[in-house]
Protein backbone atom coordinates (compact mmCIF):
# COMPACT_ATOMS: atom_id res chain seq x y z
CA UNK A 1 0.00 0.00 0.00
CA UNK A 2 2.74 2.11 1.05
CA UNK A 3 4.82 1.22 -2.77
CA UNK A 4 1.03 2.16 -3.99
CA UNK A 5 1.39 5.50 -2.94
CA UNK A 6 4.61 6.82 -3.63
CA UNK A 7 4.32 5.64 -7.15
CA UNK A 8 0.73 7.66 -7.37
CA UNK A 9 3.18 10.85 -5.58
CA UNK A 10 5.65 10.43 -8.03
CA UNK A 11 3.01 10.35 -10.96
CA UNK A 12 1.60 13.65 -9.36
CA UNK A 13 4.90 15.19 -8.63
CA UNK A 14 5.76 14.41 -12.45
CA UNK A 15 2.51 15.66 -14.08
CA UNK A 16 3.23 19.37 -11.90
CA UNK A 17 6.85 19.40 -13.09
CA UNK A 18 5.66 18.77 -16.94
CA UNK A 19 2.88 21.38 -16.84
CA UNK A 20 4.97 23.72 -14.86
CA UNK A 21 6.54 27.06 -16.54
CA UNK A 22 9.99 26.28 -17.68
CA UNK A 23 12.65 28.79 -15.38
CA UNK A 24 14.55 30.27 -18.71
CA UNK A 25 10.88 30.56 -20.56
CA UNK A 26 9.53 32.37 -17.34
CA UNK A 27 12.41 34.78 -17.17
CA UNK A 28 11.93 35.50 -20.86
CA UNK A 29 8.54 36.58 -20.33
CA UNK A 30 9.51 39.13 -17.67
CA UNK A 31 11.93 40.27 -19.90
CA UNK A 32 9.81 40.68 -22.19
CA UNK A 33 7.30 42.72 -20.02
CA UNK A 34 9.82 44.97 -18.93
CA UNK A 35 10.55 46.57 -22.11
CA UNK A 36 6.50 47.33 -22.48
CA UNK A 37 4.18 49.69 -20.07
CA UNK A 38 0.34 49.34 -20.03
CA UNK A 39 -1.72 51.93 -18.68
CA UNK A 40 -4.39 51.10 -16.63
CA UNK A 41 -5.47 47.81 -18.38
CA UNK A 42 -4.30 45.45 -15.85
CA UNK A 43 -2.57 43.19 -18.53
CA UNK A 44 0.62 42.21 -16.51
CA UNK A 45 -1.13 42.14 -13.47
CA UNK A 46 -1.55 38.24 -13.21
CA UNK A 47 2.41 37.68 -14.28
CA UNK A 48 3.36 37.00 -11.03
CA UNK A 49 4.19 33.85 -9.48
CA UNK A 50 7.35 31.02 -10.39
CA UNK A 51 4.28 29.08 -12.94
CA UNK A 52 3.79 31.26 -15.76
CA UNK A 53 1.52 28.64 -17.54
CA UNK A 54 -1.44 29.04 -14.90
CA UNK A 55 -2.90 32.04 -15.05
CA UNK A 56 -0.63 34.42 -16.55
CA UNK A 57 -3.23 36.72 -18.56
CA UNK A 58 -2.52 35.90 -22.34
CA UNK A 59 0.04 32.87 -21.95
CA UNK A 60 -0.51 29.64 -22.52
CA UNK A 61 1.88 26.49 -22.69
CA UNK A 62 2.29 23.43 -24.21
CA UNK A 63 0.80 21.11 -21.62
CA UNK A 64 2.93 18.00 -22.29
CA UNK A 65 6.10 20.50 -21.85
CA UNK A 66 5.44 22.87 -20.15
CA UNK A 67 6.78 25.47 -22.63
CA UNK A 68 5.32 28.69 -23.29
CA UNK A 69 3.55 28.24 -26.78
CA UNK A 70 1.27 31.45 -27.30
CA UNK A 71 1.51 35.01 -26.51
CA UNK A 72 -2.21 36.37 -27.33
CA UNK A 73 -2.28 40.32 -26.20
CA UNK A 74 -4.69 42.43 -27.70
CA UNK A 75 -5.62 46.10 -27.30
CA UNK A 76 -8.83 46.00 -28.53
CA UNK A 77 -9.91 41.99 -27.00
CA UNK A 78 -13.22 40.35 -27.69
CA UNK A 79 -13.36 39.94 -23.80
CA UNK A 80 -12.35 42.93 -21.77
CA UNK A 81 -9.68 43.47 -20.14
CA UNK A 82 -8.26 42.40 -16.80
CA UNK A 83 -9.11 46.39 -15.00
CA UNK A 84 -9.76 48.09 -18.06
CA UNK A 85 -13.39 50.08 -18.26
CA UNK A 86 -15.90 48.98 -20.78
CA UNK A 87 -15.52 49.49 -24.01
CA UNK A 88 -12.70 51.17 -23.45
CA UNK A 89 -9.33 50.07 -25.87
CA UNK A 90 -5.69 49.27 -23.99
CA UNK A 91 -3.01 51.53 -24.27
CA UNK A 92 0.52 50.36 -24.29
CA UNK A 93 3.62 51.80 -24.48
CA UNK A 94 7.70 50.57 -25.14
CA UNK A 95 8.95 48.27 -27.44
CA UNK A 96 9.29 44.75 -28.42
CA UNK A 97 12.45 43.27 -26.25
CA UNK A 98 14.31 40.94 -28.68
CA UNK A 99 14.67 38.23 -25.33
CA UNK A 100 11.11 37.14 -26.76
CA UNK A 101 12.72 35.01 -29.12
CA UNK A 102 14.44 33.32 -26.43
CA UNK A 103 10.85 31.60 -26.51
CA UNK A 104 11.96 28.90 -28.93
CA UNK A 105 8.66 26.66 -28.93
CA UNK A 106 6.47 29.65 -29.42
CA UNK A 107 3.76 29.04 -32.12
CA UNK A 108 1.53 31.82 -31.50
CA UNK A 109 3.02 35.50 -31.22
CA UNK A 110 -0.11 38.51 -30.93
CA UNK A 111 0.50 41.82 -30.04
CA UNK A 112 -1.94 43.86 -31.69
CA UNK A 113 -3.80 47.33 -31.24
CA UNK A 114 -1.93 49.07 -28.76
CA UNK A 115 -1.63 52.13 -30.54
CA UNK A 116 1.60 53.29 -29.13
CA UNK A 117 3.90 50.32 -28.54
CA UNK A 118 7.11 51.61 -31.36
CA UNK A 119 10.42 50.28 -32.24
CA UNK A 120 11.19 47.84 -34.93
CA UNK A 121 10.35 44.22 -35.13
CA UNK A 122 13.30 42.20 -33.76
CA UNK A 123 14.77 40.44 -36.57
CA UNK A 124 15.53 37.32 -34.67
CA UNK A 125 11.62 36.47 -34.80
CA UNK A 126 12.58 34.80 -38.28
CA UNK A 127 14.73 32.30 -35.98
CA UNK A 128 11.01 30.29 -33.88
CA UNK A 129 11.19 27.62 -35.65
CA UNK A 130 7.34 26.53 -34.94
CA UNK A 131 5.84 30.31 -35.30
CA UNK A 132 2.51 29.67 -36.86
CA UNK A 133 1.04 33.06 -36.20
CA UNK A 134 2.61 36.28 -36.14
CA UNK A 135 -0.16 39.57 -35.43
CA UNK A 136 1.18 42.98 -34.84
CA UNK A 137 -1.13 45.12 -35.60
CA UNK A 138 -2.15 48.68 -34.51
CA UNK A 139 1.04 49.69 -33.20
CA UNK A 140 3.36 52.44 -33.94
CA UNK A 141 6.12 49.95 -34.99
CA UNK A 142 8.67 51.21 -37.96
CA UNK A 143 11.61 49.88 -39.22
CA UNK A 144 11.54 46.77 -42.26
CA UNK A 145 10.17 43.81 -42.49
CA UNK A 146 12.63 40.89 -40.85
CA UNK A 147 14.73 40.00 -44.14
CA UNK A 148 15.07 36.71 -43.03
CA UNK A 149 11.46 36.65 -42.54
CA UNK A 150 10.96 33.36 -45.37
CA UNK A 151 12.71 31.21 -42.56
CA UNK A 152 9.29 30.98 -40.67
CA UNK A 153 8.28 27.33 -42.75
CA UNK A 154 4.84 27.04 -40.63
CA UNK A 155 3.99 30.46 -40.44
CA UNK A 156 0.27 31.06 -41.54
CA UNK A 157 -0.33 34.44 -40.68
CA UNK A 158 1.19 36.97 -40.87
CA UNK A 159 -0.49 40.16 -39.79
CA UNK A 160 1.57 44.03 -39.86
CA UNK A 161 -1.10 46.40 -40.16
CA UNK A 162 -1.56 49.86 -39.53
CA UNK A 163 1.78 50.63 -38.36
CA UNK A 164 5.04 52.68 -39.75
CA UNK A 165 6.74 50.07 -41.16
CA UNK A 166 8.73 50.51 -43.75
CA UNK A 167 11.58 49.42 -46.63
CA UNK A 168 10.14 46.83 -49.23
CA UNK A 169 8.97 43.91 -49.12
CA UNK A 170 11.58 41.32 -48.50
CA UNK A 171 12.66 38.78 -51.20
CA UNK A 172 12.39 35.93 -48.63
CA UNK A 173 8.63 36.33 -48.25
CA UNK A 174 7.55 34.13 -51.15
CA UNK A 175 9.23 31.00 -49.38
CA UNK A 176 6.55 30.81 -46.74
CA UNK A 177 4.95 28.29 -48.11
CA UNK A 178 2.37 27.86 -45.76
CA UNK A 179 1.03 31.54 -45.72
CA UNK A 180 -2.93 31.56 -45.54
CA UNK A 181 -3.10 35.43 -44.75
CA UNK A 182 -1.03 38.49 -45.25
CA UNK A 183 -1.98 41.62 -44.46
CA UNK A 184 0.48 44.47 -44.01
CA UNK A 185 -2.11 47.17 -45.48
CA UNK A 186 -1.28 50.86 -43.70
CA UNK A 187 2.27 51.36 -43.85
CA UNK A 188 5.04 52.88 -45.32
CA UNK A 189 6.00 50.08 -47.68
CA UNK A 190 7.99 50.77 -50.98
CA UNK A 191 9.94 48.96 -53.76
CA UNK A 192 8.39 46.52 -55.75
CA UNK A 193 6.41 42.97 -55.25
CA UNK A 194 8.51 40.07 -55.41
CA UNK A 195 8.02 38.91 -58.73
CA UNK A 196 7.96 35.57 -57.37
CA UNK A 197 5.29 36.43 -55.05
CA UNK A 198 2.62 33.48 -56.30
CA UNK A 199 5.01 30.90 -55.20
CA UNK A 200 3.00 31.74 -52.24
CA UNK A 201 0.45 28.93 -53.04
CA UNK A 202 -1.56 28.44 -49.64
CA UNK A 203 -2.41 32.18 -49.51
CA UNK A 204 -6.48 33.13 -49.23
CA UNK A 205 -5.84 36.68 -48.52
CA UNK A 206 -3.27 39.53 -49.47
CA UNK A 207 -3.76 42.72 -48.22
CA UNK A 208 -1.21 45.37 -49.18
CA UNK A 209 -3.32 48.77 -49.60
CA UNK A 210 -2.15 52.20 -47.98
CA UNK A 211 1.01 51.95 -48.83
CA UNK A 212 3.67 53.18 -51.06
CA UNK A 213 4.34 49.93 -53.44
CA UNK A 214 5.63 51.06 -57.12
CA UNK A 215 5.82 48.87 -60.24
CA UNK A 216 3.70 46.76 -62.38
CA UNK A 217 1.22 43.59 -60.26
CA UNK A 218 3.59 40.63 -60.90
CA UNK A 219 2.04 38.04 -63.32
CA UNK A 220 2.81 35.22 -61.02
CA UNK A 221 -0.18 35.97 -58.54
CA UNK A 222 -2.37 34.79 -61.84
CA UNK A 223 -0.71 31.39 -60.61
CA UNK A 224 -2.36 31.30 -56.57
CA UNK A 225 -4.95 28.87 -57.07
CA UNK A 226 -6.22 29.60 -53.37
CA UNK A 227 -6.24 33.53 -53.76
CA UNK A 228 -9.54 34.83 -53.01
CA UNK A 229 -8.95 38.21 -51.67
CA UNK A 230 -6.91 40.83 -53.30
CA UNK A 231 -6.54 44.28 -52.28
CA UNK A 232 -3.58 46.59 -53.51
CA UNK A 233 -5.52 49.96 -53.64
CA UNK A 234 -3.94 52.99 -52.74
CA UNK A 235 -0.42 52.26 -53.59
CA UNK A 236 1.56 53.49 -57.01
CA UNK A 237 1.16 50.54 -59.30
CA UNK A 238 1.68 51.22 -62.44
CA UNK A 239 1.40 49.22 -65.93
CA UNK A 240 -1.37 47.32 -67.10
CA UNK A 241 -3.55 44.88 -65.20
CA UNK A 242 -2.41 41.31 -65.89
CA UNK A 243 -4.98 39.15 -67.53
CA UNK A 244 -3.59 36.38 -65.42
CA UNK A 245 -5.96 38.24 -62.78
CA UNK A 246 -9.23 37.13 -64.30
CA UNK A 247 -8.72 33.19 -64.44
CA UNK A 248 -7.50 33.04 -61.27
CA UNK A 249 -10.10 30.24 -60.01
CA UNK A 250 -11.39 31.40 -56.66
CA UNK A 251 -10.72 35.54 -56.92
CA UNK A 252 -13.78 37.55 -55.27
CA UNK A 253 -12.35 40.60 -54.52
CA UNK A 254 -10.23 42.64 -56.07
CA UNK A 255 -9.12 46.23 -55.49
CA UNK A 256 -6.98 47.92 -57.49
CA UNK A 257 -8.12 51.66 -56.46
CA UNK A 258 -6.00 54.64 -56.70
CA UNK A 259 -2.93 53.49 -58.25
CA UNK A 260 -1.71 54.57 -61.50
CA UNK A 261 -2.43 51.96 -63.40
CA UNK A 262 -2.85 52.37 -67.65
CA UNK A 263 -3.56 50.35 -70.65
CA UNK A 264 -6.97 48.46 -70.81
CA UNK A 265 -9.72 46.35 -68.47
CA UNK A 266 -9.06 42.49 -69.29
CA UNK A 267 -12.14 41.86 -70.47
CA UNK A 268 -11.94 38.57 -68.23
CA UNK A 269 -12.45 40.74 -65.21
CA UNK A 270 -15.71 41.30 -66.30
CA UNK A 271 -16.79 38.20 -67.42
CA UNK A 272 -15.23 36.34 -64.54
CA UNK A 273 -18.17 33.78 -62.81
CA UNK A 274 -16.30 34.31 -59.18
CA UNK A 275 -15.24 38.46 -59.02
CA UNK A 276 -18.29 39.90 -57.39
CA UNK A 277 -16.39 42.88 -55.65
CA UNK A 278 -13.84 44.68 -58.44
CA UNK A 279 -13.12 48.06 -57.99
CA UNK A 280 -10.52 49.79 -60.57
CA UNK A 281 -11.42 53.21 -59.84
CA UNK A 282 -9.30 56.53 -59.51
CA UNK A 283 -6.70 54.96 -62.38
CA UNK A 284 -5.57 56.11 -65.84
CA UNK A 285 -7.41 53.12 -67.19
CA UNK A 286 -8.05 53.60 -71.58
CA UNK A 287 -10.43 51.97 -74.28
CA UNK A 288 -13.77 50.71 -74.23
CA UNK A 289 -15.56 48.78 -71.22
CA UNK A 290 -15.02 45.32 -72.47
CA UNK A 291 -19.30 44.21 -73.41
CA UNK A 292 -17.79 41.05 -72.09
CA UNK A 293 -20.68 40.14 -69.10
CA UNK A 294 -22.06 37.24 -68.71
CA UNK A 295 -25.35 36.05 -67.58
CA UNK A 296 -23.56 34.06 -64.47
CA UNK A 297 -21.63 37.71 -63.02
CA UNK A 298 -22.26 38.38 -59.82
CA UNK A 299 -21.07 42.07 -58.71
CA UNK A 300 -21.68 42.88 -55.17
CA UNK A 301 -19.79 45.95 -56.11
CA UNK A 302 -18.11 46.55 -59.85
CA UNK A 303 -16.43 50.14 -59.78
CA UNK A 304 -14.63 51.81 -63.07
CA UNK A 305 -15.18 55.33 -62.10
CA UNK A 306 -12.38 58.41 -62.34
CA UNK A 307 -10.49 56.59 -65.09
CA UNK A 308 -10.41 57.31 -68.73
CA UNK A 309 -12.78 55.01 -70.43
CA UNK A 310 -14.59 55.64 -73.36
CA UNK A 311 -17.27 54.63 -75.27
CA UNK A 312 -20.71 52.84 -74.35
CA UNK A 313 -22.16 51.78 -71.14
CA UNK A 314 -21.57 47.83 -72.71
CA UNK A 315 -25.47 46.60 -73.15
CA UNK A 316 -24.51 42.87 -71.83
CA UNK A 317 -24.06 44.53 -68.51
CA UNK A 318 -27.90 44.11 -68.59
CA UNK A 319 -27.72 40.17 -68.17
CA UNK A 320 -25.88 39.94 -65.52
CA UNK A 321 -27.29 38.25 -62.98
CA UNK A 322 -27.02 40.88 -60.11
CA UNK A 323 -25.39 43.99 -59.95
CA UNK A 324 -25.17 45.84 -56.53
CA UNK A 325 -23.14 49.07 -56.37
CA UNK A 326 -22.34 50.10 -59.78
CA UNK A 327 -20.00 53.43 -60.88
CA UNK A 328 -19.11 54.67 -63.84
CA UNK A 329 -18.52 58.20 -63.13
CA UNK A 330 -15.55 60.63 -64.09
CA UNK A 331 -15.38 58.83 -67.17
CA UNK A 332 -15.36 59.86 -70.96
CA UNK A 333 -18.24 57.64 -71.84
CA UNK A 334 -21.21 58.34 -74.20
CA UNK A 335 -24.20 57.33 -75.58
CA UNK A 336 -27.62 55.91 -73.78
CA UNK A 337 -27.67 54.09 -70.99
CA UNK A 338 -29.24 51.03 -71.05
CA UNK A 339 -32.74 50.75 -69.49
CA UNK A 340 -33.90 48.03 -67.29
CA UNK A 341 -31.83 46.56 -64.27
CA UNK A 342 -29.38 47.13 -63.24
CA UNK A 343 -28.93 50.39 -64.24
CA UNK A 344 -32.92 50.81 -63.11
CA UNK A 345 -31.97 51.37 -59.49
CA UNK A 346 -28.30 53.20 -59.81
CA UNK A 347 -28.16 56.78 -58.75
CA UNK A 348 -27.37 59.14 -61.22
CA UNK A 349 -24.21 60.04 -59.30
CA UNK A 350 -23.04 56.69 -60.50
CA UNK A 351 -22.86 58.01 -64.44
CA UNK A 352 -22.16 61.77 -63.38
CA UNK A 353 -19.02 63.17 -64.86
CA UNK A 354 -18.55 61.67 -68.40
CA UNK A 355 -18.73 63.09 -71.58
CA UNK A 356 -22.54 62.57 -73.23
CA UNK A 357 -24.06 59.98 -71.56
CA UNK A 358 -28.23 60.22 -71.11
CA UNK A 359 -31.16 58.49 -70.05
CA UNK A 360 -31.50 56.43 -67.13
CA UNK A 361 -31.41 58.66 -64.49
CA UNK A 362 -29.45 61.08 -65.84
CA UNK A 363 -31.41 63.90 -68.16
CA UNK A 364 -33.04 61.61 -71.41
CA UNK A 365 -31.38 61.67 -74.76
CA UNK A 366 -32.50 64.23 -77.52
Amino acid sequence: MARLGLRLLCVVLSIAAVRSCAPADREALLAFKSSLKEQNSGVFSSWTGPNCCAGWYGVSCDPTTGRVADINLRGEAEHPLPSSRPNQPGVMTGHISSLVCRLDRLTTFVLADWRDISGSIPPCISSLPLLRILDLTGNRLSGPIPADVGKLSRLAVLHLADNQISGEIPQSLPKLSSLMRLDLSGNRISGHIPENFGELRMLSRALLRGNQITGGIPTSIGRMTRLADLDLAGNMFSGQIPEALGKMPVLSTLNLEENTLTGVIPANLLGSRRINILNLSHNALEGVIPDAFGQRSYFTALDLSHNRLRGAVPKTLKTVSFVGHLDVSQNQLCGQIPQGPPFDHQAAASFSGNDCLCGGPLPQCL
